[in-house]
């Protein structure tokens, strides 16, 4: 199959093998290659009827030098089983997770996209529970499946600025509920209000805490950070979910000689910042443009040239350098293929 490396969309490509592994009797089995992208259900699975589903997303490079790099999957394993526990799900070993992860790359090698591309090797995970049961409890027999797809930008401009809307009608996760953890029923509960945003012409909703609507939570299904005063800014709340990327980020800042404060943000404060941005694994950064708070008939802009900010561009720069290798990563963040 020939695939526009430089044309490629975020979405899904039809690759060569997924792994599995199943849990039941207590543990884990070994891995399964499969050809086949569907899967067969138990129509009374935990998962369709009580959303017993967690994910993750991260990607892998192919580097200047023309190695592969899987960027900071560590992470991502022990995110994954934060989601398990959060859920009540069987956590998926560390250590078979990264296995899984370079064995699922190395298969699908050939869809690793060229390094002049500026596209990457999205790389999703994902467990689901399987057990035949109508009683609201946790299954006993789970899942874990590995695909890959070759993607472009997420946003179709690539590392460019949009506007953003608050729309206070709808909250993403509540305080105390599942938004620490990376589950499909936080992003089924945000699809009306994208939909919503994207009808009004905004890249995505801006989310503020569901209890009082005073904090700032998160920009659509990614972290929201600020700069101000040589700071970067980022929310911290019971319902935001902990972003591998925001956590680099602020590695990346500090280095960068700027100081960095996790805290409470409150919606006033969205005045004072100089730049912001969105940050997830998808997009990397997504510069924020604006913005706009329907309900106040207020505006608080970051970039009237609709051009990113110094510091987003330096740390996306800095990042991606480490991902694809053009700088030495000396953070220890990224496993090469071999």
């Amino acid at each position: 199959m020939e695939l526009d490396w430089n044309n490629i969309g975020f979405g899904y490509v039809k690759t060569d093998y997924n792994i599995r592994c199943t849990y039941q009797n207590g543990e884990w089995g070994e891995f399964e290659v499969h050809e086949d992208e569907y899967l067969t259900l138990h129509m009374a699975a935990t998962c369709l009827h009580y959303g017993q589903e967690v994910f993750e997303g991260l990607k892998a490079f192919r580097g200047v030098d023309g190695k592969i790099r899987v960027f900071r999957m560590d992470e991502n394993a022990k995110r994954m089983q934060s989601s398990c526990n959060g859920i009540i799900m069987e956590p998926f070993p560390v250590d078979r997770f990264q296995e899984a992860v370079l064995k699922v790359v190395k298969l699908n090698e050939r869809f690793v996209p060229p390094y002049e591309s500026g596209a990457s090797l999205y790389i999703r995970p994902l467990m689901i529970g399987t057990s035949a049961q109508v009683g609201v409890k946790p299954s006993r027999e789970y899942l874990f499946i590995i695909f890959v797809t070759p993607v472009g930008p997420y946003f179709k401009g690539g590392f460019q600025t949009t506007p953003y809307v608050i729309l206070r009608q709808y909250d993403r996760a509540a305080p105390l509920g599942t938004g620490i953890y990376k589950v499909g029923g936080n992003y089924a509960a945000g699809l009306a209000a994208d939909e919503k945003a994207h009808s009004l012409g905004y890249s995505a909703v801006f989310y503020l805490d569901a209890k009082e609507k005073k904090y700032i939570d998160e920009c659509g299904a990614a972290n929201f950070f600020g700069i101000k005063n040589n700071t970067y800014v980022t929310p911290k709340s019971t319902s935001v979910l902990p972003s591998i990327t925001n956590k680099s980020l602020m590695t990346l800042a500090r280095d960068m000689g700027l100081k960095v404060e996790q805290r409470p943000v409150p919606i006033e404060e969205l005045s004072t910042f100089e730049e912001a941005g969105a940050c997830g694994t998808a997009a990397v950064i997504s510069p924020i443009q604006r913005i706009d708070d329907l309900d106040e008939n207020k505006s608080y802009v970051f970039s009237p040239d609709g051009k990113p900010g110094v510091i987003c561009e330096k740390l996306y720069k800095k990042i991606r350098a480490i991902q694809y290798g053009e700088e030495p990563d000396i953070y220890g963040w990224t496993t090469i293929v071999e």
